[in-house]
């Protein structure tokens, strides 16, 4: 017997677990908003040079809108006005009516006052605030490469406090720090400022995500984990509902930024209840505390356990209290030919879903469509992509449901580069397409991993891998830069990350690894 036949003698999935899962994954409703919050803090709004500050004008009545086409040039696509230039001089024979001009020769120059930004869609963003336009572009991406850098960060420092000090420590640090640093980041008075809290905020959030599923897991009987797995995913598909709808309330990237951080006071407030991993008091020489919140929670249930002591408590986990005193290594991933192909299909598998996810909804604005509206249908499209992906999962089995997705993500963003700029609808739905596709890649990507590596080391792999996965969350903001050597380059980079033809041939003779039990596992692999 083990540590589960303890759970059930304890209520099995009873009410304690339903209200430990309920309210550990309450702030994965806010999740979302953390890692997409650089769309609408960052919005880049339409905007043009501000005009000189001494000019004379002509002596004929002229509005607004004449007088900046006498001082703004239009774009080479000449259906909107340059964002960057301005004409030296104010050309106003280009007001008179019906009038042509060759405007090619005529000399304009940088925007040395500054820029006019348009209110309509954002009220303030750090964009407007601090002018990260034009040369300054750049800038807008690396806030988000930069959070993604504290998400890495996050997951190496918190994962070992986690194993040290144990998973709810380090849980209710994490909600204090991201509430703290949250809401301070929306008083930075400078873009250095606010890179550095977006930074902690990132470690924060891996921190939550790292030690809340670790603490849910954990608590819940074998058999019940898949479907809470899969039932609680949903809270952050309805998060990204969630910040639709504050962005578009709000509009301004200092109160956005403060609601989105201001519920984790609540969340540390409760998060007192939570109960300690009683496997990780066991396994730390705390059997004692682990034994007080075994009582607890069959008490909640409603079957008290009085029976049990110590003695039973260290017989039921005997097995596992053996198995932590020889702990493998990262080095053991790699070791045997067999864990070393699979470590590295599944790194290039975490990288390139991540890679291409983060690509895709860290640049809403591309469509021409409303981003409140875009970021709402993104949010969307993941309900049926993760029913899609479970449906496959059990009809086509792991590895062709991955290969599937990877070849489906991979094709519709090959697709949307050679769609006309003015078929929008086209545009938005391939996008969406491979939304749904890239989204499916990471429900069948957590479960195969799961599979595929022994118990023994099986938190050793999902950590080694998910670190790939960041690695390509910071990398996708910065590929976008490069749609200004050629706009359809950022999707070109992702599409060919998506290739699953490595996975179909270096990954069948492991096709039927997912339903060999964990010993015959352990045999093959190590």
């Amino acid at each position: 017997m083990g540590f589960s036949d303890l759970l059930q003698e304890a209520g099995g999935f009873g009410r304690f677990q339903w209200m430990h899962v309920t309210l550990i994954s309450l702030p994965g409703l806010l999740m979302a908003s953390q890692n997409l919050l650089n769309n609408f803090v960052s919005g880049v709004p339409t905007h043009h040079c501000s005009l000189p500050a001494n000019y004379s004008l002509p002596d004929y009545q002229i509005d607004e809108k004449q007088l900046v086409k006498a001082f703004i040039p239009l774009d080479p696509s000449g259906n909107r006005l340059d964002r960057c230039r301005r004409y030296v001089e104010p050309q106003w024979h280009l007001l008179v009516t019906n009038g042509s001009a060759n405007v090619s020769h005529l000399k304009t120059e940088e925007c040395l006052d500054g820029w006019t930004f348009d209110h309509s869609e954002f009220l303030a963003t750090t964009i407007s605030e601090w002018g990260l336009v034009c040369s300054l572009r750049p800038l807008k991406q690396m806030i988000q490469t930069i959070y993604m850098g504290g998400v890495l960060t996050g997951a190496i420092i918190y994962g070992g406090l986690s194993d040290r000090f144990g998973r709810r420590s380090v849980l209710i640090w994490s909600y204090l720090q991201l509430a703290i640093l949250g809401c301070s980041a929306a008083l930075s008075p400078t873009y250095s400022v606010y890179c550095i809290f977006r930074f902690l905020c990132g470690m924060a959030v891996s921190g939550i995500i790292i030690n809340g599923v670790s603490l849910k897991v954990e608590w819940i009987p074998t058999k019940e984990r898949t479907l809470v797995g899969t039932l609680t995913s949903f809270f952050f598909t309805f998060g990204q509902l969630i910040l639709a709808g504050l962005a578009y309330w709000l509009r301004d990237w200092r109160k956005l930024q403060v609601v989105v951080c201001v519920p984790y006071f609540l969340f540390f407030a409760y998060s007192w209840w939570f109960a300690e991993s009683a496997r990780w008091l066991v396994l730390n020489r705390r059997s004692d505390k682990a034994l007080k919140n075994l009582h607890r929670v069959a008490r909640i249930n409603g079957k008290p356990i009085n029976q049990l002591t110590l003695e039973v408590l260290h017989s039921h986990m005997k097995r596992e209290i053996d198995s932590c005193q020889s702990t493998l290594t990262a080095y053991d991933l790699v070791k045997t030919r067999g864990m070393r192909r699979i470590s590295i299909c599944l790194m290039a598998v975490w990288f390139a879903t991540s890679f291409a996810y983060y690509g895709l909804v860290m640049d809403l604005q591309k469509f021409g469509v409303s981003i409140y509206v875009m970021q709402l249908i993104f949010g969307a499209v993941d309900i049926p992509s993760k029913l899609l992906a479970l449906a496959a999962l059990t009809y086509l089995g792991r590895r062709y449901s991955q290969a599937t997705c990877l070849f489906m993500s991979a094709l519709v963003i090959f697709a949307n580069i050679f769609i006309p700029p003015d078929m929008q609808v086209l545009r938005t739905l391939l996008a969406c397409l491979g939304k749904g596709f890239t989204s499916s890649c990471f429900t069948v990507v957590y479960l195969y991993t799961g599979e595929l590596y022994p118990t023994v080391i099986r938190q050793t792999g999902m950590g080694f891998v998910s670190t790939m996965a960041r690695t390509g969350s910071m990398a996708a903001p910065a590929v976008l830069i490069l749609d200004e050597v050629f706009p359809a380059l950022p999707s070109i980079v992702y599409g060919l990350e998506e290739n699953p033809l490595p996975i179909i041939r270096k990954m069948s003779r492991y096709e039927k690894v997912e339903y060999v039990s964990t010993e015959t596992r352990s045999q093959v692999y190590l």
